[in-house]
């Protein structure tokens, strides 16, 4: 590791603080990270892929898209990830396939990227017999029935979920997400970024809504990956109250990331249990398992990394909050933040908006969105009329930054399909709802051809 910045020791808190505020960049430096998971599954039966076997696999699915020139992830001995051009595909506990996107400028470059990577995703998945679907939570197959993908950290981690929530394993191997990451220029702008962003997360929720069904049958739910969130593990999920309080900044951040008990520590390729344990402890070289040692930058990043908030603080911001879906809704949900996010007056007025509510009131439509989506209410009036009101802030921040595409289109064209959600008020899962109690007759079978890319 000699030369890599990862591997620099760790001397004090203020390295890590240090740390964050590295990611600070002035405005025309920003860019626009998308991240995506889906559910492979086998055509002859529906069933989840496993890693390996003699029909279609995961590993035949990594195998087969290194002929697109990315390049191999392997550990301990295993194909577990591939890499091409600053992005990469790796794989969730499931066998979820996630395609953490390159740094781009535009909402065009980006969905560019998710077009090019599922065109070829459906190439070598046709070939082997298997095929991907969009969509928040597993619809039928079982926790039992999920395979676990061989990489040490997932071990370590179903073994401790159950010790801190229900429901951690859920999440773990039957939930997919899409996410956008996106910078910030100081640490008042991360401020108000991570606050609008937590405010505002329980819209996405809803707005993207697309997990109604688990177990072979509707759970209640409109985003059931949304609920599941809430009972994980109270310690390193949720809507950080924190960051509301005067005096937030990212010393603040780094003293509640402290504070989360740790999961694992890397060392030569392999995975050391720390579940429980304190990266305070490891700070000040009293980590009972690395007796003496100090972390790393490396283990830094590794540790917040396992830090589940709904707003997630690394050298940029990631917006957590909605389900994973079809293929037009992923540029959506990364066109929505970036019109909030990168155009000051629309940041401002989404302040503006939700400076005043409490703590309550936000954790209480967190709680909603899943269940009621845009009926949640909310003081006189309800999150569709918010949601509404947060798309148009969205599109004239869009708009402002006059981005086009070879048709002279600005990149507000990929709100149009959310501002139809929002003005009737009927989200994805709402529309599966009634395909499924309607034409499907309750064959949930249906589904892997609807929510198929």
């Amino acid at each position: 590791m000699a030369g890599n910045k990862k591997s620099k020791l760790i001397e004090s808190k203020d390295d890590l603080i240090n740390w964050l505020s590295d990611g600070c960049k002035p405005a025309d430096k920003w860019k626009i990270g998308t991240e995506h998971e889906k559910f492979g599954f086998r055509l002859n039966d529906h069933g989840p892929l496993p890693y390996s076997c003699d029909g279609p696999s995961v590993r035949k699915m990594l195998e087969g898209l290194q002929r697109f020139g990315w390049q191999p992830m392997i550990e301990e001995g295993y194909l577990i990830g591939l890499l091409r051009d600053g992005a990469s595909i790796t794989l969730e506990p499931g066998g979820q396939f996630e395609l953490s996107g390159a740094p781009l400028q535009t909402i065009h470059e980006t969905c560019s990227e998710v077009n090019n990577h599922l065109l070829e995703v459906k190439q070598v998945a046709d070939e082997i017999g298997a095929g991907f679907m969009g969509l928040g939570f597993s619809p039928v197959w079982s926790l039992a029935d999920t395979p676990m993908m061989p990489k040490p950290r997932y071990k370590i981690m179903r073994d401790y979920m159950p010790k801190v929530g229900r429901l951690g394993q859920q999440m773990m191997f039957r939930s997919c997400t899409v996410q956008v990451n996106l910078d910030f220029s100081s640490e008042a702008d991360m401020v108000k970024k991570l606050r609008v962003g937590l405010a505002l997360q329980p819209v996405a929720t809803a707005l993207f809504a697309n997990s109604p069904f688990a177990d072979n049958r509707p759970n209640g739910f409109l985003s059931y990956r949304g609920y599941v969130w809430g009972d994980t593990d109270p310690d390193r999920t949720g809507m950080l109250p924190f960051a509301f309080e005067d005096g937030m900044g990212f010393e603040r951040y780094v003293d509640y990331a402290l504070d989360v008990p740790m999961y694992f520590v890397k060392r030569d390729g392999r995975y050391l249990n720390a579940t429980g344990k304190s990266f305070r402890d490891f700070l000040d070289g009293k980590l009972d398992i690395l007796p003496g040692e100090k972390p790393t930058l490396g283990d830094w990043e590794d540790h917040l990394s396992t830090l589940f908030p709904e707003v997630r603080l690394k050298q940029f911001l990631e917006m957590r909050g909605a389900d994973g879906g079809p293929w037009g809704k992923l540029c959506a949900l990364s066109a929505f933040w970036t019109g909030i996010y990168y155009h000051q007056p629309s940041l401002d007025a989404a302040w503006d908006l939700v400076k005043d509510w409490g703590t309550h009131e936000r954790e209480g439509l967190r709680r909603t969105a899943p269940t009621i989506g845009l009926r949640a209410p909310f003081r006189n009036t309800n999150l569709q009329e918010i949601t509404k009101q947060v798309l148009e802030l969205s599109r004239i921040g869009l708009t402002a930054r006059q981005q086009l595409n070879g048709h002279g289109e600005n990149e507000s064209l990929f709100l149009d399909e959310m501002q139809q959600i929002a003005i009737s008020g009927v989200t994805p899962a709402e529309r599966l709802l009634q395909m499924y109690h309607k034409e499907w007759s309750g064959d949930l079978d249906k589904v892997f051809e609807i929510a198929a890319y």
